[in-house]
C-alpha cells in the first residue's frame, strides 16, 4: 500500500498533487491501493484524486502544525494493527523538513521522499526521486543506504501522456499555435504578463489557448483582459486530464511555468519559453536549456512585458523550435515510473 502524503494550496501550487497521481495510477495499475493523505484547498483537485479511484484522507492544517504529522503517524499504526500489509510512505512537499522525514523513518515505515532542488541539510530516505535534469548534480546529503534516483529517467508522467508516446509533431515555419500555462495556482498572475506581452505583438496570424490551474485566484482578472483587449485568445478552466495532451499536440509554441508541467511539454515535443516562479524551478529552466530542448527566460520579476514580447516575437519564426523538438524526444522515453516502482518494490 502506497500512502502518499502530499497538499495542494495557492501558495504550493498543485504540481505536487498531479505528479504523485502519475505515481499513483502506475502503482494501482500494478495492483496496489493508494490513499492520499492531503490537505488539499481545491474542490476540483480533490474530486480528481478521488475520480482516479484513489482513497482521499483530508488534512485540516499541514506541517509545520504539530496535527500533520501526529495525524499521519496515528493514520500508520491504526494500518498495521488492522493487518493491513506494511505501508510505504511517499512524502512530496518542501514543507517537509527532515524533523518530519526522521519521525516517519524512526517509527519503523519505509519512506520514499520527492524533491527538486536539495533544499534540506540532510534527508532522512529509503528512497530519494528528483526528476528534474539537473538533479544528477545536486549534492544530497543522506543516507548511504539511500537510493538516489535522480534525473529525467525518472520523470513520472501520467497516463493520458503516456499513451501519446508515439506522437510525432510537425514544425511549421511560424508558430501560430500558442499555450499559455503558468501552474496551476499562479499567485503572482504571471499569466496576466504573458497575455499583455502577446497584446503588444499586435499579430493577429495566431491563436492562443490560456490554461487557468483550479487554485488560480486571478480567473476573472485574466478572462476580462482577454474580452477587453479583444486578444485572439480562448481560456481553458481546470482542463480535463485527457484534454492536456491535446492542447499540447495543438500548440505550436508553449510559454509555461518552469514546473513539472516542462516535462509534460518536453514529452509532447512541444517547443517553450520556460519562466522561473520559483526557486525550485531555477534548475530545470536553465538544465532544459542548456540542454537545447527551450529557450529560459529567467526569473519572472525580471522580465520586462516588451521584452517578453520580443522573445515571444524572434521564436514564432525561429528555427531553433525544430532543435528544440528534436532534442526533447531525446530526453525522456516515458519509462521513468517502471523504473521507480522497480526501487519501490525492492524495499
Amino acid at each position: 500500500m502506497l500512502i502518499i502524503r502530499t497538499d495542494s494550496t495557492p501558495e504550493i501550487g498543485t504540481g505536487h498533487i498531479m505528479r504523485c497521481i502519475a505515481l499513483a495510477q502506475a502503482w494501482q495499475d500494478r495492483g496496489g491501493e493508494v490513499v492520499f493523505l492531503s490537505h488539499c484547498g481545491s474542490k476540483l483537485l480533490r474530486q480528481r484524486i478521488q475520480d482516479e479511484g484513489f482513497n482521499l484522507v483530508s488534512l485540516k492544517t499541514p506541517h509545520p502544525d504539530s496535527f500533520d504529522l501526529e495525524f499521519t503517524l496515528a493514520f500508520l499504526r491504526n494500518l498495521k494493527t488492522s493487518g493491513q500489509k506494511e505501508p510505504i510512505v511517499v512524502a512530496d512537499g518542501y514543507h517537509f523538513d527532515a524533523d518530519y522525514q526522521k519521525a516517519i523513518k524512526e517509527n519503523g515505515y519505509k519512506l520514499m521522499v520527492i524533491d527538486d532542488y536539495n533544499h534540506l541539510p540532510l534527508y532522512y530516505a529509503d528512497i530519494l526521486l528528483n526528476q528534474n535534469i539537473n538533479a544528477p548534480e545536486l549534492n544530497y546529503s543522506c543516507s548511504e543506504n539511500t537510493v538516489q534516483l535522480l534525473g529525467c529517467k525518472y520523470v513520472m508522467l501520467r497516463q493520458e501522456f503516456l499513451r501519446n508516446r508515439n506522437f510525432k509533431r510537425t514544425i511549421p515555419t511560424k508558430a501560430r499555435n500558442i499555450l499559455v500555462t503558468m501552474g496551476g495556482a499562479d499567485i503572482e498572475n504571471i499569466t496576466l504578463k504573458v497575455l499583455k506581452a502577446i497584446y503588444l505583438l499586435n499579430d493577429l496570424d495566431i491563436e492562443v489557448k490560456v490554461i487557468v490551474g483550479p487554485s488560480n485566484p486571478h480567473l476573472e482578472e485574466i478572462k476580462f483582459y482577454i474580452e477587453d483587449k479583444d486578444l485572439p485568445a480562448s481560456l481553458i478552466y481546470s482542463p480535463l486530464p485527457e484534454e492536456m495532451p491535446e492542447f499540447m499536440k495543438w500548440a505550436d509554441l508553449a510559454i509555461t511555468a518552469g514546473g513539472s508541467t516542462c516535462w509534460e511539454l518536453v514529452f509532447m515535443g512541444v517547443p517553450s519559453l520556460i519562466i522561473t516562479v520559483a526557486e525550485n524551478q531555477e534548475g530545470i529552466g536553465t538544465g532544459l536549456e542548456k540542454f537545447g530542448a527551450a529557450r529560459n527566460l529567467g526569473w519572472f520579476l525580471r522580465i520586462k512585458v516588451n521584452t517578453l514580447k520580443e522573445e515571444i516575437r524572434k521564436i514564432l519564426y525561429d528555427g531553433i523550435r525544430e532543435k528544440m523538438y528534436l532534442k526533447s524526444k531525446k530526453l525522456i522515453d516515458g519509462l521513468g515510473l517502471e523504473r521507480i516502482l522497480y526501487e519501490v518494490t525492492q524495499l
